[in-house]
């Protein structure tokens, strides 16, 4: 059994291992991503350098064995690393996640081939990957997927597009999921390693969207593009299994995002109330901005809780679905209010972007919470079901 209460904070249960990552991890958040977090979401581009900076510093495999490069972190500690990345920017924290997850996956579903030609490059981030399940008309109902694989003789012909792919702009290396016979559903799903170059893969333009630009989300058009059986990274019948036996830690790890974005939120405020004066005393002195912070760091507390207890969940083995869906949902609206809260304490100089002001940022950030790796309202799906379990 887990314990209802488990220790905390989350970094009390790190081996020195872990902790030495997440010492690396903070440094990168410092001196890299939060210098350029601004600069890369005026820009509109893709955040290379940060990428670039956590392959340098061995955080591109850290779901792979120490022997072959990676770290084998454990389930709090990559929350807590993921954590830690999102308080400088939840788009270079969401780029990483998903690139490792692509590793994680091949890793336990791919052939050896596969693994001894194309893991090498993502664990050193020599090359980026992406997770291509979602299409422009199918989004929570991920199973309804239309892109096609079709037989060739002895190759595959993949038709079709794929929409909201993080990392889409820069990804080397693609994990494709398609239909091979719309009537046999999700048991009809396939999985392919397809070359991001590859004759046919028709790269679209990255979206205008509210925020989080560096990760460089966008589409692909597949026109005829051929694989083969050599490229099968989930075989028909485990594809989409595969595709969503990952999503409970998915799901807590945007619940650590969100905190990372909401205590950088509220550590801004402290800063800049005690700094600011009103009527002839501090803006922190004022009982209405106290108060409001105080609802701030209580959330920022509960959002905690609830999403390393899921971590721990899982760490342990136990059955986190509920656990997790709790801790995304909560967290993803604890932030997109409290961060709002925190911005209405500084005034007008709140709405302004700047690279001293990450609040504009991490709102539309708290934003994108809400929608990825389910929806707020699937996760109500998902506790729904439990209830009447």
């Amino acid at each position: 059994m887990v314990p209802a209460f488990l220790p905390f904070p989350p970094d009390a249960t790190l081996t020195p291992d872990e902790q030495a990552v997440l010492d690396r991890v903070t440094a990168l958040a410092r001196d890299v991503i939060e210098p350029g977090a601004e600069g890369w979401e005026l820009d509109r581009r893709f955040a290379r350098e940060a990428f670039e900076a956590a392959g340098a510093a061995g955080l591109t495999g850290v779901l792979a064995p120490r022997d072959q490069g990676g770290e084998s972190l454990g389930t709090v500690a990559l929350a807590r690393m993921f954590e830690e990345i999102a308080s400088a920017d939840l788009a270079v924290s969401f780029i990483l996640v998903v690139h490792n997850n692509l590793v994680g996956n091949m890793m336990r579903n791919g052939t050896e081939a596969m693994k001894a030609e194309v893991l090498p490059d993502l664990i050193a981030g020599r090359r980026l990957g992406a997770f291509l399940l979602t299409e422009p008309d199918f989004g929570s109902d991920a199973a309804a997927i239309g892109c096609r694989a079709t037989r060739d003789g002895n190759t595959w012909v993949i038709d079709g597009r794929k929409a909201w792919v993080t990392n889409a702009s820069d990804a080397d290396v693609l994990s494709v999921y398609a239909q091979i016979d719309p009537a046999l559903g999700h048991r009809g799903i396939i999985a392919f390693i397809v070359d991001a170059n590859a004759p046919g893969v028709v790269r679209e333009e990255p979206y205008e969207m509210l925020g989080a630009h560096a990760m460089g989300t966008g589409g692909f058009r597949f026109e005829g593009v051929r694989v083969t059986d050599e490229d099968v990274l989930v075989p028909l019948g485990s594809a989409f299994r595969a595709a969503m036996e990952g999503i409970d830690l998915a799901r807590v790890v945007v619940g650590a995002m969100c905190c990372g974005m909401l205590q950088k939120g509220l550590d801004v405020a402290l800063d800049r109330t005690a700094d600011r004066h009103l009527f002839g005393s501090s803006v922190a002195d004022k009982q209405g901005i106290q108060w409001m912070l105080a609802d701030v760091a209580t959330d920022l507390e509960a959002s905690r809780l609830l999403t390393y207890r899921a971590a721990r969940l899982l760490a342990d083995g136990g059955d986190a679905t509920m656990a997790a869906a709790h801790a995304k949902k909560f967290a993803a609206r604890a932030a997109q209010k409290g961060l709002a809260d925190c911005m209405q304490t500084l005034g007008a100089a709140g709405f302004r972007r700047d690279p001293g002001n990450p609040l504009p940022r991490h709102l539309a950030g708290a934003r994108l919470s809400h929608y990825i790796d389910g929806t707020t309202e699937i996760q109500n799906v998902v506790i729904a079901r439990r209830l009447w379990a």
